[in-house]
């Protein structure tokens, strides 16, 4: 009789523990560190942990001063990519580097919190693990928390896109009419859009590019610094919401519409008032059609 009261009381523990990760709130970025210090020394200091920790450093972009993203990817990351539906958007991560009045904060996007809204397989413990012990954790930031049941089927509110309705940007004849004409464009910087870095996807037919985009007048609506300086006013930087992605999935081109694609990153934002989205209402069609240009044939 004891042995199964044990028992039970094991179970319902477990059960306990089973429901309380189920319903943790996850949050868009983890603030590393942050102090004294410049930019270009936490830069290389950063690389040179993440390189350590078996992460291999494919972009690195400023997109503006005194802010650096270094995008990473590992085998692990490629290999929960290749096991999921458009899985190529989660085959990254991005660390940043962003100096703050006096300080310099290294930040990171939350690899469990990508894999849900991303709706990978493989919810990236292992990946967040590796990130925590190369550059450090001290907490969670950037919205008030979604469980990663409310992840995986996010959107910002009705009538607004889902994951797994993104927009189609271009379509080709195959994979590899694609994947070498979206690299031509974008190294050709046509439309202010230009290329950051590429990943090929192992055993699929599918390849992410990330972008930097710039753009001026009329165009300022789709420029990486406008955006963020109307919605990233917090005093942690969400600066590893950059740079924007493009996927190459058979013969067809796409990215999230920026609907989805910002609120993500951004899901606390308000819908009217200062820094909120109405202030950028034109950025999301303005990102579509810059990229559908670049990359169409």
């Amino acid at each position: 009789m004891r042995f199964k009261n044990v028992l039970l009381s094991a179970l319902l523990l477990f059960v306990t523990i089973g429901a309380q990760a189920a319903d943790a709130k996850l949050k868009p970025f983890v603030l590393a560190s942050k102090g004294e210090g410049a930019v270009a020394e936490k830069v290389e200091q950063a690389k040179a942990a993440l390189t350590g920790a078996g992460f291999n450093i494919i972009g690195d972009y400023s997109p503006y001063p005194e802010a650096q993203v270094l995008i990473v990817t590992s085998d692990e990351l490629k290999k929960s990519a290749a096991a999921s539906e458009h899985g190529g958007y989660g085959a990254v991560q991005r660390v940043a580097i962003t100096k703050m009045n006096n300080e310099v904060q290294v930040t990171y996007t939350n690899p469990v919190y990508m894999a849900n809204v991303y709706r990978m397989k493989d919810e990236l413990s292992g990946v967040s693990a590796k990130l925590e012990g190369a550059l450090g954790r001290v907490e969670e930031f950037g919205a008030k928390g979604m469980t990663a049941s409310q992840a995986r089927k996010y959107h910002y509110m009705f009538g607004m896109e889902y994951f797994d309705e993104p927009s189609v940007l271009a379509e080709y004849g195959s994979y590899e009419e694609a994947v070498q004409a979206v690299d031509a464009k974008l190294a050709d910087n046509k439309n202010g859009v230009s290329k950051i870095y590429r990943v090929d996807i192992p055993g699929k037919s599918e390849s992410v590019f990330g972008v930097a985009m710039k753009g001026e007048g009329d165009g300022k609506y789709m420029d990486d610094q406008f955006i963020m300086k109307e919605i990233d006013f917090r005093d942690v930087k969400s600066t590893a919401h950059l740079p924007y992605e493009v996927l190459v999935s058979g013969g067809k081109v796409y990215a999230l519409y920026a609907r989805f694609r910002i609120a993500i990153n951004f899901p606390d934002l308000s819908m009217m008032g200062s820094n909120s989205f109405m202030n950028i209402m034109k950025s999301p069609e303005a990102i579509r059609l810059a990229l559908q240009k670049t990359v169409q044939k």
